[in-house]
């Protein structure tokens, strides 16, 4: 059962989750974070620590297309160690929605 980072960390990004991972299995775009799924080893300590909630258990219901998604982008984007900085608007993206349609990027981040 890995973790899947969902909809709701784009333009977010706050980047807690990180720190806390134990097998760096976080891959960075321009704005989001996903999960290697197949690296995740369901340790779980990374959920609590997003203020914002985007991540879950890929059991959860509607996470099958994020599952699809943190896959196909882990293999593309770079690996991230180390928490970075956060958007500085990420407060004002907290609360919207439909953010996936309107506003994903399949661009890379900076990594580390």
């Amino acid at each position: 059962m890995p973790y899947v980072v969902t909809e709701a960390c784009i333009k977010c990004k706050y980047m807690d989750c990180v720190e806390v991972c134990p097998v760096d299995c976080f891959y960075e775009g321009e704005n989001m974070l996903v999960i290697h799924p197949d690296e995740c080893i369901d340790c779980g300590v990374c959920e609590p620590e997003c203020p914002i909630e985007a991540i879950l258990p890929d059991t959860e219901d509607g996470t099958e297309q994020w599952l699809e998604v943190n896959r196909e982008y882990s293999e593309k984007w770079p690996n991230i160690t180390r928490k970075g900085e956060s958007p500085a608007d990420s407060d004002e993206w907290k609360d919207v929605g439909d953010k996936f349609e309107k506003h994903f990027s399949a661009n890379p981040g900076q990594g580390n």
